[in-house]
């Protein structure tokens, strides 16, 4: 709502100020420059539109796991990289952010400064099929993903993964496989 002092600030700004923040790991002075808003404005808007987004979004873009949906995401694979059998490529991104108060160094990471982790799963068009975010900045990505709830289903087998299947042109069964650099241990 505008006041006397001031326009509100649109919604079409906020998603402007959340995606620049999202997409270019900027700092809030950074973002306050840009669009003449204090930096604790900032803060609020991107959790508030953050929020929005997962709850609009959540349910059509990250349905629930099925031996069906498993076989759809490895054919996916299978025509864009060659590579079957595969479900998913899995990695972390750091988010700055400001340094909560009593945390220690806890969300000092090794880039040299504070972050939580985004640990995604995406499927062969880049989309996201998993997203955990809020661990640490200095937990290390195999860490992340062994106590994200996606590492958790993975490791007491409840991601309803499809049994081991023939690779294409030979007798040989393989098991179905998520990638992601050497950090991870997959």
């Amino acid at each position: 709502m505008d006041t006397n002092m001031r326009k509100s600030i649109t919604p079409a700004e906020k998603l402007a100020v959340t995606l620049r923040y999202l997409g270019s790991g900027c700092t809030f002075t950074d973002l306050h420059y840009s669009y003449k808003l204090g930096t604790s404005t900032i803060a609020q808007i991107i959790r508030e539109v953050c929020i929005v987004i997962w709850d609009e979004l959540v349910e059509v873009y990250m349905p629930s796991f099925t031996d069906q949906y498993w076989q759809n995401i490895s054919t996916g694979f299978e025509q864009r990289a060659n590579f079957p059998n595969c479900l998913g490529a899995v990695d972390g991104k750091h988010i700055r952010i400001i340094k909560p108060t009593g945390t220690g160094s806890q969300h000092y990471n090794y880039k040299h400064y504070f972050s939580i982790v985004l640990l995604a799963v995406v499927d062969s068009d880049y989309r996201f099929i998993y997203v955990d975010a809020g661990s640490f900045g200095k937990d290390s990505d195999s860490t992340i993903l062994k106590n994200s709830s996606f590492g958790t289903l993975l490791a007491n087998e409840s991601l309803h993964i499809p049994r081991p299947s023939q690779l294409p042109n030979t007798n040989e069964t393989n098991k179905y496989v998520f990638v992601g650099d050497e950090a991870f241990g997959l």
